[in-house]
């Protein structure tokens, strides 16, 4: 079948347009927010996160009951309208502990994630990059430890500082980097011999801007994964602590301190551990799809 020219007409070639910039300039992180914006679930989860977060802020303010105030008199109440939490079996307003306790998990689960993933990154990155014996050492120290049970060292640190909130972050500061720095030096030893990275020092970038300008944002990705997965493992082990007594002092309290007290009562007022276990669930739930979230807007391979 033949085509005749005349039903086709040449409109030229406009040479501004084809220079013109269609996509606005934007920086890295600009573009990861865009990215991440688009992901519905994980934009609902941050807003999850937002909230229990506020909520640990303003939550016990919004009763007149303190989380400590004992009232023996008063016994296990189911939620009603005074206490809508109800109460625990010393009589304690269950919405104020929970709230207090979200506090007490949330900061324990974020400040040990923080901490141990900074020396991970620093480990893991030094390993990775320099090799040889450096990384023969480092990595040889890592085994040791990882060998060494975690309850030893937690046991170890609550006999010499004590028990409290801060013994739990330094148990987890101690033994939590290591597997991270494992994956971060995996993810070094495959990025150290691309092209960006001969040509940055090419170009006389030292190691340590190669490690954290070049290599390190390259691997955020898995980073952050790890990283949101670090904060619902602290919390779920801050509970196996004040499971076994040596977690947060009473009469503060924690998720993981009312669980416990909850699952000793589960057959009477079964209500006691279903409130802070859904709350330890939606947050470990919440946690994964944001990471899932930003590992998809920050890794640049995943970028179209």
């Amino acid at each position: 079948m033949e085509i005749s020219r005349d039903k086709f007409k040449h409109i030229g070639i406009n040479e501004e347009k084809s220079q013109a910039i269609v996509r606005p300039s934007m920086t890295y992180w600009q573009d990861a927010w865009r990215r991440l914006k688009k992901n519905k679930i994980a934009i609902a989860s941050l807003f999850f996160i937002f909230i229990m977060s506020l909520m640990a802020v303003v939550g016990p303010m919004m009763v007149k009951f303190q989380y400590n105030d004992n009232n023996l008199m008063l016994g296990i109440f189911k939620p009603n309208a005074e206490h809508w939490f109800g109460t625990d079996g010393l009589g304690r307003d269950m919405w104020a502990r929970v709230w207090i306790g979200a506090r007490i998990s949330l900061f324990i689960g974020l400040m040990a994630a923080l901490i141990e993933t900074t020396i991970g990154i620093v480990v893991g990155g030094i390993a990775g990059f320099f090799g040889g014996k450096i990384d023969m050492f480092i990595m040889r120290f890592i085994d040791i430890l990882i060998a060494i049970p975690f309850l030893i060292f937690v046991i170890l640190i609550m006999v010499i500082v004590g028990s409290g909130v801060f013994s739990i972050i330094l148990a987890f500061s101690i033994t939590g980097w290591l597997g991270m720095a494992r994956l971060v030096r995996g993810q070094i030893l495959q990025l150290k011999e691309q092209e960006f990275v001969l040509a940055a020092r090419t170009l006389g970038a030292d190691s340590m801007r190669l490690i954290f300008k070049h290599l390190i944002p390259n691997t955020l990705g898995v980073i952050i994964v790890t990283l949101t997965m670090a904060i619902p493992q602290a919390i779920f082990t801050e509970a196996f602590l004040s499971f076994i007594g040596i977690g947060v002092r009473p009469p503060m309290t924690s998720w993981g301190q009312l669980a416990n007290s909850g699952a000793q009562a589960m057959q009477v007022q079964p209500f006691l551990l279903l409130i802070p276990a859904i709350f330890i669930s939606l947050t470990m739930l919440s946690l994964n799809m944001l990471g899932d979230g930003l590992r998809d807007a920050l890794d640049p391979r995943l970028r179209k």
